[in-house]
């Protein structure tokens, strides 16, 4: 190595390299996590569907609508993977090293981990193991918007980045690490004669889930009006829906569920519409005849100034 002419601590060299190990780390445990889940759900028994009808808890989620979120995970992981590999622009490559990096890896193995112990139902391991999903993945959506904000002029990196990590990160966040943790505490209504069906008494728990529902939801109508993200309010409205069309469901979590699927689009609606008149009220008015550039707030002396800061020179 000490006779390769290469200076190994320029920090494009660096991150050159971690460019190249991302590119073989993240579609190896992306398939991994795929290869996992796909056993857990189909092989195994009882399989990740067959534990959640066997501990139903006031927050337990429709499977189906549930599988159907992870497989658009899946996807948008694979786009990720191919922008990865195929990756130009230098922003993009400051977004996937310096922002994202291995946290996503990480995710993947954790995911992985996760159906594992949660078959086995080892669920305080369940619930520590969707805790840090939490963690790796609101480190990579927090730099991402801070220090790569998602733009129009580089539509990719929305589809590919922001909107796969985003949606990752909202499932654990709103519906597995809670499940988790309400199984482990033992908040769950054991079924009748091992049909799926809770009994009679599982409305006891009804508060609780109800807690867990308005908070996360009042989160997201938060994100949603502040941030106009579309992405949030299409997860959380899924997401919704996968917990009132799992039946039967106490009315609190029901009745609160049913209304944020409908609140969350209205106000990403609303939301558009105040900044879309906010923005044309703010946009400056010019008369005509009125000078462009004194408009702008240049006096005249400004204007005429040399040649190569003339704003008609860069024409």
């Amino acid at each position: 190595m000490d006779n390769v002419p290469i200076d190994w601590d320029n920090p494009a060299v660096k991150d050159y390299l971690a460019l190249v190990r991302l590119q073989v780390l993240t579609p190896l445990s992306l398939l991994i996590n795929i290869a996992t889940i796909i056993i857990c759900s189909s092989v195994v028994k009882p399989s990740i569907g067959g534990i959640s009808r066997m501990y139903p808890t006031s927050i337990s989620p429709n499977s189906f609508a549930i599988a159907i979120y992870v497989a658009a995970i899946f996807a948008g992981e694979i786009g990720y993977c191919v922008l990865l590999s195929f990756v130009r622009k230098p922003e993009t490559k400051r977004a996937l090293v310096k922002a994202v990096g291995f946290s996503l890896v990480l995710a993947n193995w954790t995911m992985a981990f996760w159906a594992v112990f949660w078959v086995l139902q080892y669920f305080l391991v369940a619930t520590i193991l969707q805790g840090l999903l939490i963690l790796f993945l609101a480190y990579s959506n927090v730099a991402l918007l801070i220090y790569h904000p998602p733009t129009s002029e580089r539509p990719l990196d929305m589809a590919l980045i922001h909107a796969p990590l985003r949606f990752f990160m909202l499932l654990p966040l709103a519906i597995m690490f809670p499940y988790s943790l309400f199984i482990y505490l033992g908040l769950y209504a054991p079924p009748d004669g091992g049909s799926g069906t809770p009994q009679p008494d599982s409305d006891k728990y009804a508060w609780p889930g109800f807690g867990v529902i308005i908070t996360v939801n009042v989160l997201a109508l938060a994100v949603v009006i502040l941030r106009r993200d579309i992405v949030w309010c299409v997860a959380s409205t899924w997401l919704n829906i996968s917990m009132w069309t799992r039946r039967p469901k106490p009315a609190a979590v029901n009745v609160t569920s049913i209304v944020f699927t409908v609140v969350l689009p209205l106000a990403l609606v609303a939301a558009y519409v105040q900044h879309y008149f906010v923005q044309k009220i703010r946009r400056p008015v010019r008369l005509e005849g009125e000078d462009p550039i004194i408009h702008r707030g240049v006096s005249e002396d400004q204007a005429s100034g040399p040649r190569e800061i003339d704003p008609e020179g860069w024409n």
